[in-house]
């Protein structure tokens, strides 16, 4: 039998992490999902992504793929959003704000505003 290649090695190993962490999500996919999915399928206006840091980076990847394939989608810098930048949200809007934490204290505070302009939310951490 042949010896496997270190980067074939690698990759079979990446492969298995990444079927444990699939494995791992379908222990924990629950109703919040199902709400989640329904918000957005009934949103009337754009899905908003917003977050500081990588978990800002993800946000911003994830709302260039909802544009490309024709859901009207933006990245809102969490960190800028409590200075002028909430007024492109409107009440026919959803948010997805991403933190790893769940207590970045921008995400925290812009979370406060959405709420209090009564904009569907969803939270990812």
């Amino acid at each position: 039998m042949t010896k496997m290649s270190p980067l074939l090695e690698r990759a079979l190993e990446t492969l298995q992490i990444e079927i444990a962490g699939l494995e791992g999500l379908i222990k924990r996919l629950d109703s919040e999902f199902e709400e989640a999915v329904n918000l957005l399928f009934a949103c009337g206006g754009k899905v908003i992504l917003a977050g500081m840091g990588k978990s800002g980076l993800i946000a911003q990847k994830i709302a260039a793929t909802l544009t490309s394939t024709g859901t009207p989608a933006l990245f809102l810098h969490a960190g800028e959003s409590t200075h002028g930048d909430l007024g492109i949200i409107t009440k026919q809007d959803v948010v997805i704000a991403f933190s790893y934490s769940g207590e970045t204290d921008e995400v925290l505070q812009m979370i406060g505003h959405i709420q209090a302009i009564g904009v569907p939310l969803i939270a990812m951490t």
